[in-house]
């Protein structure tokens, strides 16, 4: 999401810049009988963190407000700007190897939230202002369109809120089901009822809207990212922010897509208890690690645990920073 200072509470969001460029590493994970090294809870622990694009440019476009990520072609991981930018990045240094640009049918920017590499190789990219999904060349060309339900679409064609919608998606082992999750409740719902639609791929390779599923989120936060598990289970990130305060950032596993249209979880860690790692910030969080984060990628498996991948927004702000973190997630 692209807070503009008054899109939502979250816009004021801060974090401190670390050493740019440093990735601070914080060693392997440890055996399963015992809390792991560097352990944010005993489910998830930071492997390091990165600033190292916070600020810079690439080939003339700002790096940063960067909403997704996505496994892309071996070496490289897609990260999604919210400005229309898609960047390739190096895997391993995280700096970007090329830029392409995005836009609607009519030229105009998007409002950029979601991302998923499709086997094809193709991009399936969400906006939130309408909201829609969209299928992109790798060099950036509309291939296609999903159709959206009518009740999700931002009011007053739906009642979906502005800058509210289509803010995670991802897509489900096997590749044939595509979920999108709302970043925060309908018009009418419980306040801490988000829905996730679903797509089931055709024969013939496109997607056609299928099960809608229930998800609550903690009080006053909304849902920024899911991204699928190899187990088909969804990991998601809730987030909030209050002033004064700071960023409110929880993962969650959720229960498999399919079961049924509500969706349990289980909390994995709240970021707030990470080691710090030295990192530091402007202005006030609970750690100085915690930042916007909205982007989150599953990179690898090793070891009976996940390697995460996680990106901040930093709203091309000052005070906020584009920073990586890397989570091993027992999952």
């Amino acid at each position: 999401m692209r807070p503009r200072m008054l899109r939502t509470s979250l816009a004021t969001v801060t974090a401190g810049l670390a050493a740019a460029g440093c990735l601070v590493a914080a060693g392997p994970a440890a055996a399963h009988d015992r809390p792991p090294r560097h352990a944010c809870s005993p489910a998830v622990s930071l492997a390091g963190y990165s600033d190292v694009l916070d600020k810079t440019t690439h080939d003339g476009t700002y790096v940063g407000n960067l909403s997704a990520l996505a496994r892309d072609e071996r070496g490289t991981v897609a990260a999604l700007s919210d400005r229309s930018a898609l960047f390739r990045l190096d895997a391993r240094s995280l700096r970007p190897r090329d830029v392409v640009p995005l836009a609607d049918e009519n030229g105009a920017a998007l409002d950029a939230e979601g991302l998923v590499t499709d086997r094809d190789g193709t991009y399936l990219v969400s906006s939130e202002t309408e909201p829609s999904v969209r299928r992109y060349s790798r060099t950036g060309e509309i291939l296609g369109r999903l159709p959206v339900p009518e009740a999700l679409r931002t009011s007053p064609d739906g009642r979906a809120r502005a800058n509210g919608s289509f803010e995670g998606l991802t897509l489900l082992p096997g590749g044939r089901t595509l979920i999108a999750s709302m970043e925060y409740a309908l018009a009418g719902d419980p306040a801490d009822l988000v829905r996730l639609q679903s797509w089931r791929r055709t024969g013939h390779g496109d997607f056609r809207p299928g099960t809608q599923y229930v998800y609550r989120t903690d009080p006053g936060l909304g849902v920024s990212e899911v991204t699928a598990t190899p187990s088909g289970r969804l990991l998601a990130l809730e987030r909030g922010f209050t002033s004064g305060v700071g960023n409110t950032v929880r993962l969650y596993l959720t229960d498999r897509p399919g079961g049924g249209a509500a969706l349990g979880k289980t909390l994995l860690a709240d970021l707030a208890g990470c080691p710090t790692l030295g990192a530091t910030a402007k202005q006030p969080q609970p750690n100085p690690l915690l930042d916007n984060f909205e982007g989150m990628a599953v990179t690898g498996r090793s070891k009976g645990r996940l390697d995460v991948l996680i990106v901040s927004d930093d709203n091309q702000n000052a005070v906020q920073t584009t920073r990586f973190l890397r989570l091993r997630v027992r999952a």
